[in-house]
């Protein structure tokens, strides 16, 4: 009886993992192999080399940050405004994407085809921004210009590391969120009840 082979997938998730936490250069399969607790020789039953696991990787990212985002945020349905929220918590706010997110915008500034790919991811992303900015708002470029602080807020607020003075950072991004959406903010708006 032949040995059973490590999944394709737990590969790209372990390798995604070291990503994360280390950058394209911790994607090492000999590290890999140790990590899932098998041999090296089982990662060419399954890749022909490092190159395709790192475009399984992207692909991997790409399917899960973009696609499934989309498919849960319809699936779970709400006004444009809760459905902008909701994509922003599952891509921006998560202990998984948010890593692999940041690793991959890190690693594009160095790789032109992983720019690419970010590019396309991004353009994505900010095409459901203004899909559903511009149900609340008609002007095109008042669209675009939410569009683009909403998104850079979602990113840049991890880098930030500014106090608020007596506010928290849970608050000031609560009431950027009001703003950008523009809805009151919540301790003034009406009682559902």
């Amino acid at each position: 009886m032949g040995a059973t082979r490590t999944p394709r997938d737990r590969w790209i998730e372990e390798g995604l993992r070291a990503l994360a936490a280390g950058g394209p250069d911790a994607v090492r399969v000999e590290v890999l192999a140790k990590r899932l607790g098998v041999t090296k020789g089982g990662f060419y039953g399954s890749f022909a080399d490092r190159d395709a696991l790192l475009e399984a990787m992207l692909d991997a990212w790409e399917r899960e940050s973009i696609d499934e985002v989309i498919d849960r945020v319809e699936r779970e349905g709400g006004d444009p405004r809760t459905k902008i929220q909701r994509a922003g918590v599952l891509t921006f706010s998560s202990d998984r994407l948010l890593p692999i997110d940041l690793a991959i915008r890190d690693w594009a500034r160095r790789d032109e085809a992983v720019a690419a790919r970010l590019r396309r991811v991004d353009n994505r992303r900010m095409a459901l921004l203004r899909q559903m900015i511009g149900t609340f708002c008609s002007d095109a470029d008042e669209v675009e210009a939410r569009s683009l602080l909403a998104f850079c807020v979602a990113i840049g607020e991890h880098f930030l590391a500014a106090d608020h003075g007596d506010r928290t950072r849970a608050q000031v991004l609560a009431r950027a969120t009001d703003l950008l959406f523009d809805r009151l903010p919540q301790e003034f708006a009406p009682d559902p009840d």
